[in-house]
């Protein structure tokens, strides 16, 4: 049996900033990942915008860590050059009913940190995007778009240059808590034909969607600590042709998610999405990432809202995501990030329900989760 200094669970960009944080403070960091690349699951089927902390309950994880994530990756982003813009977004009223809305989110995002929101009168928002349709809109000068893959493969270089090494095709299969760690065992190749045991002082469950699952393989841990995960899946659709906006376009937040919205791309092409699509069904692996056409329209609907001028047939299906829930629709869940401190097992971290703004709060996230081992 090999051993090591710490193991993560998972590359994608949660696993990667963690390993990157490890690495960086000295620690020998082994990071195992089920599929071929790093962030082809979650990490990999977003909208890519850095958010600037708006929407989150006062003191909550995910405002704390998305304000304070948002400055981190703003920066990182400069300093390694990773591919990014600081794009703006407005958050748009299409009826009267809904003005007031603005006013309260912007009253929840100044208490999170993020006051540097405005609200704008129609004519003001037309102003900047001519084509919108509205009543008023709150404009976020500090939102952004990243390119999420050139920002983990940062990450991950950063991570091996400080010495750690990264397994793919490797899915853990068992584990048990010892007196002075850990024990893994891992099959991998691409049948999981080879095996492979590894005794870890410091082991980080990043494994998103499958996060659940992998703490129910360690034999020694409480599963009262380990919550039930619930799937939403995102349907994402592209737009044919060019954007006529500059910015991005969210409308006012539904339940389960913040509705379908533009996005652009660092080229300037749109996507809309996500939707929210509950999935009935057992557990990660079952999770059907194809996009049905036919939900299509209800985003035609949706969008025509605030861009009444989006023609017929300009949608086609693009991608989809799921977010990794750990309550049941009509419930928000926190951020959790579980340490010995909670569960009682030295050296071992669990992270659960690292849905958006997830990808914004990455770095700020991995600072803290390095802490909670300490705790």
């Amino acid at each position: 049996m090999d051993s090591v200094d710490c193991v993560v669970i998972g590359a994608g960009v949660i696993g990667l900033a963690i390993a990157r944080e490890l690495a960086l403070a000295g620690r020998e960091v082994v990071i195992i990942e089920r599929e071929n690349l790093v962030g082809s699951i979650t990490s990999a089927r977003n909208s890519e915008v850095i958010h600037a902390g708006i929407y989150y309950p006062a003191g909550s994880a995910k405002a704390r860590l998305c304000v304070a994530g948002r400055h981190l990756l703003y920066q990182y982003c400069e300093s390694h050059n990773v591919p990014h813009k600081r794009c703006g977004k407005l958050i748009v009223a299409t009826a009267r009913s809904q003005v007031q809305e603005l006013e309260a989110i912007r009253e929840k995002a100044a208490a999170n940190g993020a006051g540097d929101l405005r609200l704008l009168t129609r004519a003001e928002a037309l102003a900047l995007e001519p084509v919108l349709s509205c009543e008023a809109a709150l404009l976020s000068p500090s939102t952004g778009i990243v390119d999420s893959h050139a920002y983990m493969q940062s990450l991950l270089g950063e991570a091996e240059a400080s010495g750690a090494s990264l397994a793919l095709k490797s899915r853990m299969v068992d584990a048990e808590v010892l007196s002075d760690g850990m024990r893994l065992d891992v099959a991998a190749g691409d049948s999981g034909e080879e095996r492979m045991s590894l005794a870890a002082r410091i082991v980080v469950n990043a494994a998103g969607l499958s996060a659940p699952s992998v703490a129910r393989l360690i034999r020694g841990l409480d599963p009262a600590h380990i919550p039930t995960p619930y799937f939403a899946k995102g349907n994402y659709y592209s737009l044919a042709g060019r954007a006529p906006f500059s910015r991005l376009i969210y409308p006012v937040p539904e339940p389960g998610g913040l509705g379908v919205h533009l996005t652009l791309d660092l080229g300037g092409q749109a996507k809309f999405g996500p939707d929210v699509e509950w999935l009935d069904i057992q557990g990660e692996d079952a999770v059907d990432y194809t996009v049905d056409p036919g939900r299509s329209q209800r985003f035609y609907a949706a969008i025509r809202r605030y861009w009444p001028s989006l023609a017929d047939g300009a949608l086609t299906p693009a991608y989809a995501g799921v977010r990794p829930k750990i309550l049941p629709p009509g419930r928000d869940a926190d951020f959790v990030i579980q340490g010995p401190a909670v569960h009682g097992v030295p050296g071992l971290l669990n992270l659960y329900g690292i849905e958006s703004p997830g990808l914004t709060s990455s770095l700020a996230l991995a600072r803290e989760a390095v802490a909670a081992l300490q705790a």
